[in-house]
């Protein structure tokens, strides 16, 4: 899901210098939180609620991708030089866990009534949150993170994640 531009994590400590060594985790953790705001924003009233839940999952996940990729290749091409194919295309696989990141939660909704969660979207918001976290410190223990570092970005995401749980109890969907 998370891709990442070295192939074997940094030891504990101090991660070395240079775009060569760096971990991305940014596309999965921002794509769990912005599937848990989709789910949080969403109302189960409609006919076929779990099939527009995810609809409205994918299809924003792949927006704010082609919103990504646009961004990345807009605002950071040199003066003067077009854009070329290859280079949209890297982008585009490197921003794609954006997209990936609504898999799990839209596969919760999917299965939500077999496993007893009936037509409500409790379940996916929790693995949204949950992905969340579980990306923020992984992507922080393979950047080098000490073990108290990467708990303290799992907390912060774990409260970001809350946040939206309790946005989502106050409207009362």
């Amino acid at each position: 899901m998370a891709t990442s531009r070295s192939q074997s994590p940094a030891p504990p400590g101090r991660a070395p210098e240079g775009a060569a060594n760096r971990t991305d985790y940014a596309g999965a953790v921002y794509g769990s939180m912005l599937a848990a705001s989709v789910i949080a924003a969403s109302s189960l009233q409609e006919p076929h609620p779990r099939l527009s839940l995810i609809l409205l999952l994918v299809i924003t996940g792949l927006v704010f991708w082609i919103a990504h990729v646009y961004a990345e290749v807009a605002g950071e091409r040199e003066v003067g030089r077009t854009v070329k194919w290859h280079q949209v295309r890297e982008v585009g696989r490197h921003e794609w866990p954006l997209v990936e990141a609504s898999a799990l939660p839209a596969l919760a909704v999917l299965v939500s009534p077999w496993l007893g969660a009936g037509e409500n979207a409790w379940l996916a918001l929790g693995v949204a949150v949950a992905q969340q976290v579980t990306w923020a410190t992984l992507g922080a223990r393979r950047a080098g993170a000490t073990t108290r570092q990467a708990a303290a970005e799992g907390a912060v995401n774990l409260v970001l994640g809350l946040v939206i749980v309790a946005a989502k109890v106050a409207v009362g969907h």
